[in-house]
């Protein structure tokens, strides 16, 4: 599957895989690439049979942000009609999504400025050792409006994300790993094939459980603690209502899982 030639599609068991195919900019995101990336997501979202995204650039790097040629040309990315009512696609595409399903970024070369956002969005990020996250467009007065000052505080705190945004430093592999950007830190060329371990893992979990937890701890922000607490609360009885946590419970007592085993292992 195809969409606007420069977004590929593939579907491995339950697993969504989502391209950026632009490899000879450093798969920069112009318009059509964006809505391209927003309507995948959606795709994804939609499809009950798919489980887990994940999101990577083709070639050497997931995404060196929107492309600045395009806007000087001025066939820049969609900044027009994006407002609270408006939450569906952002500049970069996706990035005013709140899907119910987790997306995980596989990270080779460079995250940076809108694929830093981008990268930012996904729910985990499998970065390679020679991965480079950084607010680039810093240097060219482009201001991060898919998500990055808020995104980023959010995960690695208020101190580390200001020295990102203000600075625009490159923060290598390692140090996004040490830092808490980065999930997982693997080999140079192994980001895709680990996020793919990593999503066959987690399609082999309970899927209502972890997707309403999930959608707690997203609900939880802005929200006092007794809301938030309101809010999981409600998330977990529909768990309960749902069977699983009977299925799982049964499963237990039969004795496998026990001492933290996976259910899955040989």
């Amino acid at each position: 599957m195809s969409l606007a030639d420069t977004v590929t599609t593939t579907i491995e068991n339950e697993t969504f895989l989502v391209g950026i195919n632009r490899p000879e900019i450093r798969n920069a995101v112009d318009r059509p690439t964006a809505d391209a990336l927003a309507d995948a997501m959606a795709a994804f979202d939609g499809n009950e049979d798919l489980k887990i995204a994940i999101l990577y650039g083709v070639g050497e790097h997931f995404c060196a942000g929107a492309d600045l040629k395009a806007i000087a040309l001025g066939s820049g990315n969609r900044i027009e009609n994006i407002s609270k009512t408006d939450l569906k696609n952002g500049p970069m595409g996706p990035t005013r999504m709140t899907l119910s399903k987790p997306v995980i970024a596989a990270v080779e070369g460079y995250a940076v400025a809108g694929g830093l956002e981008l990268a930012l969005w996904c729910d985990l990020r499998v970065a390679a050792e020679n991965a480079t996250f950084g607010v680039f467009c810093r240097r060219f007065g482009v201001p991060l409006i898919d998500g990055g000052t808020v995104r980023l505080p959010r995960l690695i705190g208020q101190s580390r994300a200001m020295d990102m945004i203000l600075t625009g430093r490159p923060i290598a592999g390692p140090e996004a790993h040490q830092i808490g950007l980065a999930n997982r830190l693997v080999p140079d060329g192994e980001a895709l094939n680990a996020a793919k371990a990593l999503a066959k893992e987690l399609c082999a979990l309970p899927q209502t459980c972890m997707r309403h937890d999930r959608a707690s701890s997203l609900a939880q922000w802005g929200l006092s603690e007794i809301d938030a607490l309101s809010v999981e609360f409600d998330f977990g009885r529909k768990t309960l209502e749902s069977g699983e946590t009977l299925d799982g419970a049964t499963t237990f007592n039969d004795g496998a899982g026990r001492s933290g085993k996976s259910l899955n292992s040989d």
